[in-house]
C-alpha cells in the first residue's frame, strides 16, 4: 500500500528557511511525478511545486518561483522541497502527492493519487 509521509515543518521567522522532506513507501518515486501542495482551512490546495517522474523537469507556482527548489532522491526514495526566504504567506499546511503522470509535471491537484497527512509551516513576521 502507498503511503507518502512529510516532514520537516515548523515554526520559523520571515526570510529563514526550512527543508520539507516527503518518504514514499508501497512504490519507488521514480514510479511517480511528485508535487506539493500546500492548503489553509477554507482555501483550495495549491500547487507549490512539481518534479516529473525522470527529475528532468520541474514547476512552480507563481507566488514561490526563486524561493523554493523542488528535487528527488530516487535512491532514498524522498522527495524534498527546500524553502528559502519564507514569508507570513507561506503559512499553510504542505502536503505531498504523487501521480501515475509520466509525460510531465502535474499541476494540478486532481493528477494526484496519493497524498501524505501533511505537514505545518509557520513563518512569523
Amino acid at each position: 500500500q502507498v503511503q507518502l509521509v512529510e516532514s520537516g515543518g515548523g515554526l520559523v521567522q520571515a526570510g529563514d528557511s526550512l527543508r520539507l522532506s516527503c518518504a514514499v513507501s508501497g512504490r519507488t518515486v521514480s514510479n511517480f511525478a511528485m508535487g506539493w501542495f500546500r492548503q489553509t482551512p477554507g482555501k483550495e490546495r495549491e500547487f507549490v511545486a512539481g518534479i516529473d517522474w525522470s527529475g528532468g523537469r520541474t514547476s512552480y507556482g507563481d507566488s514561490v518561483k526563486g524561493r523554493f527548489t523542488i528535487s528527488r532522491d530516487n535512491a532514498k526514495n524522498t522527495v524534498y522541497v527546500q524553502m528559502n526566504g519564507l514569508k507570513p504567506e507561506d503559512t499553510a499546511v504542505y502536503y505531498c502527492g504523487g501521480s501515475f503522470s509520466r509525460v510531465g509535471v502535474m499541476v494540478s491537484k486532481t493528477a494526484y493519487a496519493y497524498w501524505g497527512q501533511g505537514t505545518q509551516v509557520t513563518v512569523s513576521s
